[in-house]
């Protein structure tokens, strides 16, 4: 019996009446929900958040290329453009919660003043002399006590995971999303606007959070469905998980002015 049984779509057009875009919910299990759209036509319709962790588009073009492929013939290579990465970040609709960004670095001068950055050490000294970044850094608002977190993740030299599919040219670790979680507190409610392949989501619903995240690529976001199904599947035995659905809604299509 699957857990995913709510599918619901709407028509939303803008204030002028001339775009009209299109979004798609996944509810997973209650608590646990999933857009298909863009972050910023769903943001206005989100109610019960209470923090925003999240790895968005930096807004430096970054195209991953073709080397190494081959090495593990049963991983997925995505080696696609980032939606979005083309035109820069802009972090202003997301800081009105409390909020956990990787990639700050590369916007900072559009964060408010005050907050403190946090160092994922992706080599722990022992990763390969490559072209790739040792380390990603993590933004929150509020000042506090700058943290490390070492987790291997250069290549075929992983911590964890190992073997497992990337689905994602950027896709974190569930490790290092769980520690960034962690810098949300006792946040109940986890939201993700820039979801991709779902790390966040599988992180949130393995740490008994509710989760909402949005994707606008739709194979991301399929296979986010995918990863997350499968986390509240097989949840921690420590952690109180999400319940599932008792009932399957029918979809329904309904125009929001």
């Amino acid at each position: 019996h699957s857990i995913r049984e709510v599918s619901q779509e709407w028509d939303h057009e803008s204030a002028e009446g001339e775009v009209r875009m299109t979004f798609r919910k996944e509810t997973l299990a209650e608590g646990v929900e999933l857009y298909l759209g863009d972050c910023l036509e769903v943001l206005p319709t989100l109610a019960g958040i209470d923090a925003v962790v999240s790895d968005p588009p930096y807004g430096i073009g970054f195209q991953k290329g073709a080397g190494g492929k081959g090495i593990h013939p049963g991983r997925v290579r995505n080696l696609d453009p980032i939606k979005g990465d083309d035109r820069p970040f802009d972090p202003a609709p997301f800081l009105a919660w409390p909020c956990v960004l990787f990639g700050a670095n590369h916007y900072y001068a559009r964060l408010p003043d005050g907050g403190t950055f946090h160092t994922w050490d992706k080599s722990r000294g022992v990763g390969p002399d490559d072209s790739f970044s040792d380390a990603e850094y993590v933004w929150t608002p509020d000042r506090r006590k700058s943290e490390v977190f070492r987790y291997l993740w250069k290549g075929v030299l992983q911590d964890g995971e190992k073997g497992a599919p990337k689905y994602h040219v950027s896709q974190k670790p569930i490790a290092v999303m769980e520690w960034a979680i962690g810098f949300a507190g006792d946040a109940a409610h986890i939201f993700d606007p820039f979801m991709g392949s779902g790390s966040t989501g599988v992180a949130a619903v393995r740490l008994g959070r509710r989760f909402t995240g949005v994707e606008i690529d739709e194979g991301h976001f399929s296979t986010a469905c995918r990863r997350i199904e499968a986390a509240l599947k097989q949840p921690d035995m420590f952690v109180a998980a999400p319940q599932p659905i008792a009932q399957q809604t029918s979809m329904f299509s309904d125009k929001v002015a």
